[in-house]
């Protein structure tokens, strides 16, 4: 990898840990501004970028450096909120994909690639969420528990992030794109469809 590359790459991990720490505490999943990073890595890296953005900055967590919102280690697999740190995983190459892939340069069209990366992220939060509960920690919620505290509660902040973050990508993606010379930034923004 060119060292531009490792730099976008390495800026979008640490974007996701800033947005760790700046939280607001709710049952069970805390509110946090980590998908901001995922929306703008998957959209302004591309998918494989974007998705390893995300993978350096969970696999940093997991040996220990404390990046997640409740710290960091091996150890951090067993929480909860493991699940939605996964997600982001998928949720950026969702969302570099989609936007790929379909040409998406209008503001909704965006706002629903965001919100498939969103959407991504809650899968992969509710299921483990449900199953550390049960498992792990024992205090098992039901599915529709697992749902409300899982998404419902957390739900409405981060669209309105995808929504603020659809307009932000729709006005830096085409600049990035004439800045650089990776592949995955180069895109036909002469031809807005969808």
């Amino acid at each position: 990898m060119k060292a531009k590359t490792i730099s976008y790459v390495a800026l979008f991990t640490a974007l996701t840990a800033i947005g760790a720490f700046i939280k607001i505490p709710i049952p069970y999943i805390p509110f946090t501004l980590q998908i901001l990073a995922v929306y703008l890595a998957g959209a302004l890296l591309g998918p494989r970028l974007g998705l390893l953005s995300q993978l350096c900055y969970v696999l940093i967590g997991l040996i220990g450096v404390p990046v997640f919102a409740e710290g960091g280690g091996f150890g951090y697999i067993f929480k909860p909120t493991f699940g939605y740190l996964l997600g982001y995983i998928l949720g950026a190459y969702v969302n570099g994909w989609l936007i790929n892939r379909f040409n998406l340069s209008t503001i909704r069209s965006i706002f629903f690639a965001n919100l498939a990366s969103l959407l991504t992220v809650y899968l992969f939060g509710c299921i483990w969420l449900y199953g550390a509960m049960k498992w792990v920690v024992e205090t098992p919620l039901s599915i529709y528990q697992t749902f409300f505290y899982g998404f419902l509660l957390p739900a409405p902040g981060d669209l309105l992030l995808c929504v603020l973050c659809a307009i932000i990508i729709q006005q830096v993606r085409p600049r990035i794109a004439r800045f650089t010379k990776m592949k995955e930034l180069k895109h036909p923004w002469a031809k807005p469809t969808l």
